[in-house]
């Protein structure tokens, strides 16, 4: 019959079937798919790269890349490879198909169905194991690296007599390549066998033979390979016992050998290889012999062998042989850690000095006198006194200062050297009055300024407030002229983009003004191409159609001075705190850099999280490196940022280090020689406070030499905890320029206590020069204290149980104020120790701490007094009598005094009308709310009272004047008068107005 169509036998209707148009769309946006996730994954790498070369440091960018790039291409192929011969191998030594057994005939479904794909399979199983066997070989490339550039320590460990290098360098190395092996044979051993199941090489449930020759022979040769690797893995264990961690009584994170290491598993290390080499002989001739007898036997030897050998044996030797007689079998071991230890931590050289902790004089006058010079005594402490940087020169809400300040060293207008508490205005996004995108990354883009104030003196308005040599906005003082923009600082997290069509805030102080990065940092985002791929990588699709990106802007970020030199130098280990100097005409920013290795034979292990913590990292300042565990470090590299231009420089410390030759020829061209330092910044450079707190936590038990008592552990220290700090933790070390016993001028050295482990008495004092302008810079002096001197803690609790601090804070109580105590300072003086500490208040009136006191103690008495140089005055119970200045004074020494204050009633008379006058200006000037008269008037009424006091008829001595002087401080009266000041009222006010205007 004819077809008529429409019914069963008519014509096949395509039902669903897109058109062409259709399909061309659907194939067209499939590709577009692809290329947008391709350019997703390239503008990482993209931006990665631009950012590189506008630092001028992408040589680290390429040769980091094409190494990650080589082993993983290198490791890939080598275990694709493996895997796809075996599988193949394993295929092709197939038996024939001969009848069917039931096991065989099951698996003829999974083999029919794999048959058309088995090229296919065999690619994707290769290419799976290759891209997660290259990608974790990339991981290695520090590793290759310090391999294939590795340099002599031209040291010896006293064991098997390698270099030190073959540890750090080779070992980890043949570490790499021998797991990889394992991870090799293993998965080829696993292909083969299931490759020779899947066609029948072997049988698990069918009769006969349960393998062919052919499989049997596969498999018996990478079980030999597997037994060769596990022999070489036995040798190269010889060589880890040098840098093996065990728990060992005589000190935590024990590393090298011991009695049973060299004695007994040692030997075993070698007996094994041994059997696992004749075991591995014995898998390789079942080539020939088609058994699998002899082989077995042999690994079940090995096996038995460890056991006994590599388990029990050297449990016998340590219970039987060491325990009975511990120290004296462990002696020569101890000796080797500690000599290693100490040396790899660089404390080989400390001096270590008894010190009776005793006044080796009973003249009260030669002891205050001596203390005038001892140090430079710091009262103002960079752990305390950031909020009165805050409140005093913060000037607007969008800026801040660091919670924990920075001490250096600035030469004052007479050419004198002081100890200077410095801090950045840093940008505060959190602070902006109006949060939006173009404020956030156009606007408001840099802080603007260094602030600074001397240590070791205090200001007068309002008394007791840090003494400023830089401050205002823009910064006046005696820094001079300098570049102040700070693009580029601690608190900088942000990107931003400037140079562009849109202004940025420069600053606001008598008017708005604007201005336009000039520097070249940065990546342009002139091309579209580059606004693409950062819109990409930050996620900011703005990045891309933004009016306010034109010709000429560029993109800032990474901007801590921690992130780029991190970038940079991969390889190197930053130390926890950064801090500014003013060099050059430019705020540099100084990173403290470290190289580190856990592979140095017998030193042992610290974790730098661990060892670095103190009472101030809870929440001020970074830990270095977190859960880096270490055993050799070295300051190996000063770095520096710009703050500006966010420039990278390395230079090269410590010209010794090996680790650093190592990674200098792995990246040439990257660090600059030592010679290159700049003079001027060499004399901002200090030994770091991240590498002294290891040092120091090392130093408490290996600063004992003798083997006996390092066992015994009868002087081991401990790092006491902080008494000024409710928070437990560690005492911070601290900067100060001071004298050791011996010197004749003082040293900016960085100093800490201990006390004896379990004890709260002064058990030493440990100073290191941290000067790196000086000749002795790093020398490190400890000294043992011999008799039973106060502790950091017993002082803090005597101060805190004497009866006019008891006073104090009675008092204070009624002003809803709160008593704060700076560092305690320790100073070695005339055989006995000095402590002075400051004391602030805080609240009431003031939210931000005020010098109101400052405490010291000598031997047995403890006092608390208005001034530092009272303080010593009391300690002592002697009057200075002038021929030293103090060291918190800027009166001039004899001979060279100003005019003297004048004296008599006229002069009384003429300083009280002042003071009424200055008075009555303030009062006036508060009404207005004028606040630069306020603040003028304050100045003039502190100056009025001090020349008041200094004309009084019955003025004695220097110290009677300077109780005078000071006079108003601990009297409600003044302070009352000033009382806007301390409120903070005048500042708050006036930035709240500027901030409505704005």
């Amino acid at each position: 019959m004819p077809d008529r169509g429409g019914g069963p036998t008519g014509p096949r209707i395509r039902v669903g079937r897109p058109s062409r148009r259709a399909r061309t769309l659907l194939m067209t946006l499939g590709v577009l798919a692809v290329l947008a996730m391709a350019f997703v994954m390239f503008a990482g790498f993209w931006t990665d790269w631009l950012w590189y070369r506008s630092v001028a440091y992408s040589s680290v960018f390429t040769t980091t890349l094409w190494t990650k790039i080589g082993l993983f291409l290198v490791f890939g192929l080598l275990m694709a490879i493996a895997i796809g011969v075996n599988v193949w191998l394993a295929h092709r030594l197939r038996p024939p198909l001969s009848a069917m057994s039931l096991e065989q005939q099951s698996l003829d479904r999974y083999r029919m169905s794999i048959a058309p794909y088995k090229k296919w399979v065999l690619l994707a199983v290769t290419a799976l194991v290759g891209l997660i066997a290259g990608a974790s070989a990339s991981g290695q490339w520090r590793t290759w690296l310090m391999y294939v550039n590795g340099t002599s320590f031209g040291q010896k460990d006293p064991q098997f007599q390698l270099d030190v290098s073959f540890y750090a360098f080779d070992l980890p190395w043949y570490r790499f390549m021998l797991g990889f092996g394992f991870a090799a044979t293993v998965l080829s051993l696993i292909a083969a066998a299931l490759t020779h199941y899947l066609y029948g090489g072997l049988r698990i449930t069918s009769p006969g033979a349960r393998a062919t020759g052919a499989a049997t022979g596969h498999l018996s040769v990478l079980l030999g390979i597997f037994v060769s690797l596990k022999a070489v893995a036995y040798w190269l264990d010889r060589y880890g016992l040098a840098v093996k961690s065990s728990d060992f009584k005589a000190t935590d994170n024990w590393t090298g050998l011991r009695y049973v290491d060299a004695n007994a598993y040692l030997p075993a290390k070698t007996i094994l290889f041994c059997i696992a080499a004749i075991c591995a002989v014995l898998f390789f001739a079942t080539l020939w012999r088609r058994t699998w007898q002899l082989p077995v036997i042999g690994f079940g030897l090995m096996v038995l062998s460890a056991i006994l050998i590599g388990g029990l044996y050297p449990a016998i030797v340590q219970k039987f042989q060491v325990q009975p007689n511990e120290q004296a079998k462990e002696a020569p071991f101890i000796q080797k850690n500690i000599n290693a230890t100490r040396d790899a931590y660089g404390i080989d050289d400390a001096e270590v000095d008894d010190y009776e902790g005793q006044a080796t004089t009973e003249d009260d006058t030669k002891l205050r006198a001596a203390a005038n010079t001892a140090a430079s005594y710091r009262v103002m402490d960079p752990n305390v006194v950031s909020p009165a940087f805050q409140q005093l020169q913060q000037r607007r809400n969008y800026y801040q200062f660091p919670k924990t300040l920075d001490v250096d060293r600035y030469k004052d207008k007479d050419g004198k050297e002081q100890d200077t508490i410095i801090g950045l205005r840093e940008l505060n996004i959190q602070g902006l009055p109006k949060r939006n995108w173009i404020n956030d990354h156009f606007t408001y883009t840099h802080g603007y300024g260094a602030i600074a104030a001397r240590g070791t003196t205090t200001g007068t308005n309002p008394t007791g407030s840090p003494d400023f040599t830089e401050s205002g906005l823009p910064s006046t003082g005696e820094f001079g002229k300098y570049e102040q923009r700070i693009y580029y600082g601690e608190k900088t997290e942000q990107y931003s983009i400037v140079g562009g069509p849109q202004k940025e805030l420069d600053y606001e102080e008598d008017g708005e003004k604007t201005t336009s990065y000039e520097g070249d940092s940065g990546v342009s985002l002139s091309n579209s191409f580059n606004r693409a791929a950062y819109a990409v990588a930050f996620s900011e699709p703005q990045i891309m159609y933004s009016g306010a990106i034109g010709d000429g802007s560029r993109i800032l970020y990474n901007r801590t001075p921690k992130e780029r030199v991190e970038a940079v130098a991969p390889w190197l280990t930053i130390d926890g705190d950064a801090y500014p100097a003013v060099v050059d005409g430019r705020i540099k920013w100084i990173v403290d850099a470290y190289t580190t290795t856990n592979g140095y034979p017998y030193a042992s292990r610290t974790t730098l999280g661990d060892t670095t913590a103190d009472s101030l990292t809870t929440n001020q300042r970074a830990v270095v490196a977190q859960q880096n565990q270490v055993n050799y470090i070295r300051n190996s590299v000063k770095a520096t940022v710009d703050a500006y231009d966010g420039k990278v420089k390395l230079y090269e410390w410590d010209t010794k280090d090996p680790v650093l030759k190592t990674w200098r020829k792995a990246f040439p061209g990257t660090v600059e020689p030592r010679g290159d330092i700049p003079q001027e910044l060499m004399d901002h450079l200090r030994y770091p406070q991240d590498l002294f707190k290891v040092q120091r936590e090392l130093l408490t038990r290996y600063h004992v030499e003798d083997p006996a008592q390092f066992y015994s552990g009868s002087d081991a220290w401990q790092v006491p905890d902080d008494p000024t700090n409710k928070e437990p933790g560690s005492v911070p070390p601290y900067y100060l320029s001071m004298k050791m016993p011996g010197q004749k001028e003082q040293e900016f050295s960085l100093t800490t206590t201990f006390t004896p482990r379990g004890r709260p008495n002064l058990g030493a004092f440990m100073a290191v020069n941290a000067d790196a302008a000086s000749k002795d810079y790093g020398t490190m002096r400890l000294l043992r204290v011999t008799s039973t001197v106060k502790g950091p803690g017993q002082v803090q609790s005597e101060l805190n149980g004497n009866d006019d601090v008891a006073e104090f804070v009675r008092n204070l109580k009624g002003t809803d104020s709160d008593i704060e105590y700076g560092n305690l300072l320790t100073v070695p003086l005339e055989g006995g120790f000095l402590y002075i500490e400051p004391v602030y208040t805080r609240g009431g009136n003031q939210n931000y701490p005020l010098l109101r006191k400052v405490a010291a103690s000598y031997g047995s008495k403890i006092v608390f007094e208005n001034n530092l140089k009272d303080a010593l005055n009391a300690v002592f119970g002697v009057e200075d009598d002038g021929s030293t200045p103090p060291p918190d004074s800027d009166d001039p020494p004899p001979g060279e005094t100003d005019d003297p204050p004048a004296t008599g009633s006229a002069a009384l008379k003429k300083a009280i009308a002042d003071a009424q006058k200055a008075y009555s200006d303030g009062e006036k000037a508060l009404q207005e709310q004028d606040w630069p008269a306020y603040g003028k008037a304050q100045e003039a009424l502190q100056d009025a009272l001090e020349r008041a006091a200094a004309a009084q008829p019955k003025a004695g001595s220097e110290g009677d004047k300077a109780d005078g002087a000071e006079k108003p401080e601990g009297d409600a009266k003044p302070e009352g008068d000033a009382k806007p000041e301390g409120d903070a009222k005048p500042d708050s006010s006036a930035e709240q107005a500027s901030d409505q205007g704005s």
